[in-house]
């Protein structure tokens, strides 16, 4: 699967693999939040696209495009209050492909709340398009000033497959009539319940480990291994720095 930044020129947007650090989670005690690993993978699910000058914007309240004031270095390049109703437009200065059959899913970074502002997200169809896309962020508060400093996520983005989600059949079964899937989760109930007991008590197995790994290391109640590709940490490929050079 290639996923290509066609760029205007030499000129090539800042953006980098994502990382799965969050400030919020380096501030948690002993960087307890860390511990939560599909927090982590959700984090590094993508590649951001990076804020290239200061912006920082205000909404009066209004439907008009006007009623978004952008001001900074970035204003009107990089930002601009665009659609009305409270949205402030991200430009994107590239045209993103990806293979036939892919869509691109373009939100904010998650895990990464922002005051006064949500990201807005889109998927879209990039492999026919030969058209741009902006990334928007709808105000959630009236004359609340938000900042995007230089080198801040404003977008983040990952291939889907098209159609995927349509081919998905949903059911609802009984656990009971499932008895080694019903076993193996009263087995993780009944140990989540005595870890939890045992956790507060000093000097115990489970106050001296501090937390259950099983989930992170891809185990089971009962130490097994289940699958051979669980993960704990994604290695994105980074786009390169530079278009190549034009053949003569």
């Amino acid at each position: 699967m290639r996923l290509t930044c066609y760029t205007f020129g030499d000129y090539v947007p800042p953006m980098r693999v994502a990382p799965a650090t969050r400030d919020w989670m380096d501030q948690t005690p002993q960087g307890f939040a860390y511990r939560c690993l599909p927090l982590n993978i959700a984090n590094a699910h993508g590649w951001e696209l990076l804020c290239p000058a200061r912006v920082t914007a205000i909404w009066d309240g209004g439907v008009a495009p006007k009623s978004v004031t952008v001001a900074g270095p970035g204003a009107g390049q990089a930002a601009i209050g665009h659609f009305g109703s409270g949205v402030l437009t991200f430009h994107v200065q590239a045209l993103f492909v990806t293979d036939p059959g892919w869509n691109l899913y373009v939100t904010g970074s998650p895990n990464s709340a922002k005051h006064g502002i949500a990201p807005l997200t889109g998927i879209i169809e990039t492999d026919w398009s030969p058209a741009t896309f902006t990334m928007n962020w709808r105000f959630t508060a009236p004359d609340t000033p938000v900042t995007f400093e230089q080198g801040e996520p404003f977008a983040f983005l990952f291939p889907v497959p098209r159609g995927q989600v349509e081919a998905v059949e949903p059911e609802v079964r009984r656990l009971s009539d499932e008895p080694d899937l019903d076993a193996a989760y009263k087995e993780w109930s009944e140990g989540r319940s005595r870890f939890l007991a045992d956790l507060p008590v000093k000097g115990s197995a489970a106050n001296k480990r501090g937390w259950q790994k099983n989930y992170f290391q891809g185990r089971t109640a009962d130490g097994a291994a289940p699958v051979p590709d669980h993960q704990t940490k994604l290695k994105l490929k980074p786009f390169p720095a530079a278009p190549p050079k034009p053949k003569p």
